[in-house]
């Protein structure tokens, strides 16, 4: 125990450095996380001080870290999928459901030109094509929803047609992402006997009817019985351990628990007060204790020193320019279609091409399922940091955000 909380106490100081500098130099806090808990892994605190590493970091304490962690990413996933405002979902604006489309098919078609030749070099053998193609896909196609809202939130761009625009389509692209992670899980065989995989996809298929039909009615009902009170410590706990049941379903039948997590929030009543207790109550612990070791143990798995051939750089490259070229590309190629201006339209490509903590939890469940290698898993991950770390200075060399830039613009537009 003593070896865990000293554990923890460092994981926690160097992800609140790493933060605190992320946002000096412009960038989101979660880049700064994330490079810290590379920073304690193998790759640097593991080679410059390997025996220190060794005993601060035995591989026996990575177990710790795996459950704690995973508890708060269930609490996190949760909070992800209740703020996704299905009612804007519903709303059929041009731009927002065609670039929400392309911003999916367009990146994950060109992951599946690029599938073979990495899981012919950097996959395990025993992996099939089917859930390989499937995480890369995914990986490839999804959007960081809870980064994303942070720089809107940072640049005030939140209630702004952009702003809007790019929530609806990273929403509309988080449902699609879980759904198609839940299928793929099913996919990859765990006892050799091929009716699971039948079991597990009923299993999903019903459980997410229970889901829809049954649980998410009754929520709205239950929510409108309670007339606008606020969320009781009693209200909380049974939030909670509703999450934690979704959690446990979804493992029961052969998928990962963060999948039900987040299909508990999807499913959550929306109501704006309630929202804003359970960030409040929720969030920030989650945040400040359960991320960082998160982060901890994605540096731990994010091997740099593994990337020590021109080769694997050269595919690194190649991951890297099709994330950029499917997400980015297909997003500012649909917005031009829909009428958007290029200004607009390259920020929307930037705003969704941010994938940063949601791509690691994605990249995680791969790499537990042993889909992806150690290799390949670094790979992504150096992908979600660079495509993130893209995002601000875009939008600053666009203006987007930038009050200083767009009174100067309305100012030359009026004298005109």
């Amino acid at each position: 125990m003593t070896l865990l909380l000293i554990q923890m106490t460092v994981v926690l100081l160097t992800a609140l450095l790493c933060g605190w500098l992320a946002r000096k130099l412009g960038q989101a806090r979660v880049i700064g996380e994330i490079i810290g808990g590379i920073l304690i892994g193998p790759s640097v605190f593991g080679r410059v001080a390997p025996q220190s590493w060794a005993t601060l970091f035995p591989p026996s304490s990575f177990g710790s870290f795996e459950v704690l962690s995973t508890v708060g990413l269930i609490l996190f996933l949760f909070l992800i999928g209740s703020e996704l405002d299905y009612d804007h979902l519903r709303q059929q604006k041009r731009t927002a459901v065609f670039v929400s489309i392309m911003s999916i098919v367009v990146p994950f078609g060109l992951a599946t030109v690029v599938a073979h030749s990495l899981q012919v070099r950097f996959a395990p053998d025993s992996t099939a094509s089917t859930p390989f193609v499937l995480f890369l896909g995914i990986s490839m196609s999804i959007t960081a929803f809870p980064v994303l809202v942070r720089i809107l939130e940072e640049r005030h761009l939140v209630s702004t047609p952009l702003g809007t625009t790019s929530l609806m389509c990273a929403a509309a692209g988080d449902v699609f992402a879980w759904i198609l992670l839940g299928i793929a899980l099913t996919l990859i065989p765990r006892s050799g006997d091929a009716s699971t995989l039948l079991y597990r996809a009923i299993g999903l298929v019903a459980y997410l009817v229970v889901m829809l039909s049954f649980v998410l009615p009754f929520g709205k009902w239950l929510m409108k019985r309670r007339k606008g009170e606020g969320l009781s410590y009693e209200f909380l706990g049974i939030v909670v351990a509703f999450v934690l049941a979704s959690a446990a379903a979804t493992e029961a039948i052969g998928i990962h628990p963060l999948f039900g997590a987040f299909m508990a929030g999807v499913c959550f009543p929306r109501s704006e007060s309630v929202q804003k207790i359970l960030r409040t109550r929720i969030y920030m612990i989650v945040s400040v204790l359960f991320l960082p070791l998160f982060f901890a143990l994605t540096g731990m798995r994010t091997r740099v020193d593994l990337m020590n051939s021109a080769g694997i750089w050269m595919w690194t490259a190649v991951v890297l320019a099709v994330a950029i070229a499917g997400k980015m590309g297909g997003t500012v190629l649909a917005a031009r279609w829909t009428g958007q201006p290029w200004r607009q339209a390259t920020a929307l490509g930037a705003l969704l091409n941010t994938r940063g903590l949601v791509e690691l939890i994605v990249l995680n469940i791969a790499y537990n399922a042993g889909v992806f290698s150690q290799t390949l898993f670094t790979m992504l991950v150096v992908m979600a940091l660079v495509t993130t770390m893209m995002t601000t200075p875009i939008l600053n060399m666009l203006g987007v955000g930038d009050r200083k830039r767009e009174v100067r613009e309305l100012a030359t537009a009026d004298v005109v």
